[in-house]
């Protein structure tokens, strides 16, 4: 019996709650011109929240598939720590021991926890083809380098691991040194160039990687890569400061296992006592993964902070236009009322009136966003994700009930009598 009075009742509460959004739907397309004029403020709040933790958002992936790029689940080790600081204490590192081949040799032959081990050093070097020339950075790297960073290899081969090994003369040309040294040539292959007046072969050019965001260490399509033994024995006799790459396995997530190996067959290969600190620094990209996320951190503060002061006066906007709205329907209102109409009913349909109204100006300012990503920005590609636009809707429903809710309670809490008699 309970049961079968219960299901009636709860019928009429959602039948009301659905009369309740018609009637805020038809307030809103009877007043156009207000309705649109109202959710400016919002839209523009919206589009400054949404469209700011876009373009950080996209930012933080960029720079991420770039350092990614550089070797995921990497250490470096060296002489030199890598600190992103204005006060670097250099006086500290400068008297350290550099980075030997034979050190490179033994992390090689006896790291255990490592996928791939790698010895890396380069200069800004002049290349030459006849008449045409370029000033890139050169890297010599041994042969488990394209292990420990992306070398992705359009025409040709990599260097086999005898041409690594006995210091063969072999280059591979990042995209924008092909072009600079044979213009609208398609197949490099087998052509010899000169670095520094010594003939080298081209064995393989690689794809156009395009413009990053922000450049670390230079972009790919500006290198040319020669075995690590040419270079040292070529380039590397004034002053030779490599250092090793050291690959962790996948299980490895954090590197401190290879980190921890690594430092103390360094150790015992220095000589180093128990208490003697490391003269030798074992460095990670995640650092500067760290660094950034610290300061796009404080960019999406700065600009929520920002946003929100656009979203605040949109939301005085449409309270304001909510208390205007009740007064052109108190007479309404009170016919509601005295055909037993309940408060809940009266304040759904303002509030709901006030939810959708700022939902709409909040969907139109995603919008914008979303059109804005489809504008090529040069090396930085806008993603809207499905989080950014979550958030952008739920903030709209957030002002949109703070803005209605006070508006929507004193129309619930009119008197029926009073009400209806109003002009």
């Amino acid at each position: 019996m309970l049961v079968a009075l219960s299901i009636p009742e709860n019928m009429k509460f959602l039948r009301q709650i659905f009369e309740s959004f018609r009637f805020a739907s038809e307030a809103l397309r009877t007043n156009l011109m207000r309705t649109t004029l109202s959710l400016l403020g919002v839209t523009v709040g919206i589009f400054s929240i949404v469209a700011v933790f876009t373009v950080v958002d996209s930012m933080n992936m960029n720079i991420k598939s770039q350092i990614d790029s550089f070797g995921k689940g990497v250490v470096y080790v060296g002489k030199w720590p890598w600190i992103m600081s204005n006060n670097y204490p250099w006086w500290k590192y400068i008297n350290r021991p550099k980075m030997k081949y034979r050190e490179y040799q033994y992390l090689k032959d006896n790291l255990e926890n490592a996928q791939a081990v790698a010895i890396i050093d380069g200069r800004m070097t002049t290349l030459k083809n006849a008449n045409n020339s370029m000033e890139t950075r050169m890297l010599g790297v041994s042969y488990d380098y394209n292990i420990i960073s992306d070398v992705p290899i359009e025409q040709g081969r990599y260097f086999t691991p005898a041409e690594a090994e006995n210091s063969a003369f072999s280059v591979i040309l990042g995209a924008k040194v092909k072009e600079a040294l044979f213009p609208n040539r398609a197949d490099v292959l087998g052509e010899i160039i000169k670095i520094n007046g010594i003939k080298f072969k081209v064995i393989g050019s690689m794809k156009l990687k395009g413009e990053d965001l922000i450049s670390l260490g230079g972009s790919p399509d500006d290198r040319a890569y020669i075995p690590y033994t040419t270079y040292a024995k070529v380039f590397q006799l004034d002053e030779p400061e490599p250092d090793v790459a050291v690959k962790a396995y996948d299980w490895d997530a954090g590197q401190e296992t290879i980190e921890g190996e690594v430092t103390g067959l360094m150790r015992a290969k220095r000589g180093l006592k128990p208490t003697q600190e490391e003269n030798f620094s074992i460095n990670r990209l995640d650092g500067a993964v760290k660094f950034f996320d610290s300061i796009f951190a404080q960019m999406n503060i700065g600009g929520f902070f920002i946003a929100m002061f656009s979203l605040l006066v949109g939301g005085f906007g449409i309270a304001n236009i909510m208390f205007v709205s009740v007064k052109e329907r108190t007479n309404i209102i009170g016919i509601q009322k005295s055909l037993g109409a309940k408060n809940y009913f009266i304040l759904f349909q303002f509030l709901f009136e006030s939810v959708l109204l700022s939902l709409i100006g909040g969907g139109v300012g995603i919008l914008i966003v979303w059109l804005i990503s489809f504008v090529p920005l040069g090396a930085l590609t806008l993603t809207l994700t499905f989080k950014n636009i979550f958030w952008g809707l739920f903030t709209s429903s957030i002002i949109g009930v703070l803005s209605g809710i006070i508006p929507a309670w004193a129309a619930a809490r009119l008197d029926p009598v009073i009400a209806i008699r109003a002009k």
